[in-house]
């Protein structure tokens, strides 16, 4: 399981993608032969836009914690080369060249629980949770990470963590997500308890990349601090592994927010890209 969270790790040291066409959450009706379907349970902090099913969520922040559940579709191995996604040049895009959407819909808390419950069951008792970066719009998320799970050969039941960024490269996008991101926090530490309470899952991953390990590294702090908290329980950890990739944090916080932990932390194994775009764009603020 470790070497597929390496492959995901290496896989987000890439640069950013192009501009990409909008609507690409409506789903196709056609499939391709040899096409592999990948499907995503989303939690998100982003604010649901049910009358542009072509977006799904925006980059607003929501009051509560919204839920849905996606499939995206990945071409053949022939017509993609392994660690990229092949964007759709129009959406919602052509399935046997193309990454596309199969099926999106909105699902409450209850179902979200009751379709990890089946699918560790039924599969993996293991869940790999994923947590973008900076300038990142939802449908970016999800096909980045419908790549990840892909090409890594991740034995785990994939779940994103969206929280509300820009999409943009801007100085002003910048502070926005990084509000967003402490904004999000809780959001995330309450995602790590509900996975952690279900008795079908036996072990969590974490993987997050740029602007999202600031989210991660605050959820697993207050995490910690409740677990020490606690006496008369067992305080076994599903939390397993952190993969912290081209982490945009102060070296100093990091330091500061790791020995807060204490023992009450997963295994952490840190990334870094020299030709990260959002690293760049935070050095120059």
């Amino acid at each position: 399981m470790l070497r597929s969270l390496i492959l995901t790790a290496l896989a987000l040291t890439c640069g950013a993608c192009a501009s990409l066409p909008d609507k690409m959450m409506t789903p196709v009706d056609v499939t391709a032969d040899g096409a592999t379907q990948v499907p995503i349970l989303v939690a998100t902090t982003r604010q649901a836009v049910p009358d542009n099913p072509g977006m799904m969520f925006s980059g607003e922040r929501a009051s509560k914690v919204s839920y849905a559940t996606v499939t995206i579709s990945i071409p053949p191995d022939a017509a993609r080369t392994v660690g990229q996604v092949q964007w759709p040049a129009s959406a919602p895009g052509n399935p046997q060249r193309e990454f596309v959407t199969t099926a999106a819909s909105y699902i409450d808390k209850v179902e979200f629980s009751s379709a990890i419950a089946r699918a560790t069951q039924a599969g993996p008792r293991r869940v790999l949770v994923f947590v973008h970066g900076f300038n990142n719009r939802f449908d970016e998320a999800v096909f980045r990470f419908a790549q990840i799970v892909h090409d890594s050969k991740s034995q785990a039941v994939p779940v994103l963590f969206t929280w509300p960024s820009r999409g943009e490269v801007a100085l002003s996008a910048y502070t926005y997500d990084r509000e967003s991101a402490n904004y999000s926090r809780d959001a995330l530490e309450q995602l790590l308890a509900t996975l952690s309470r279900d008795p079908n899952v036996a072990e969590i991953n974490i993987v997050a990349h740029s602007m999202g390990n600031w989210v991660t590294l605050e959820a697993l702090r207050a995490r910690s601090i409740q677990m020490a908290a606690v006496t008369n329980r067992d305080r076994s950890n599903k939390l397993k592994n952190a993969l912290l990739v081209a982490p945009d944090i102060d070296v100093d916080v990091f330091r500061s927010e790791i020995q807060r932990m204490g023992p009450y932390r997963p295994r952490i194994e840190l990334f870094v890209s020299r030709d990260d775009t959002a690293l760049d764009v935070s050095k120059i603020i």
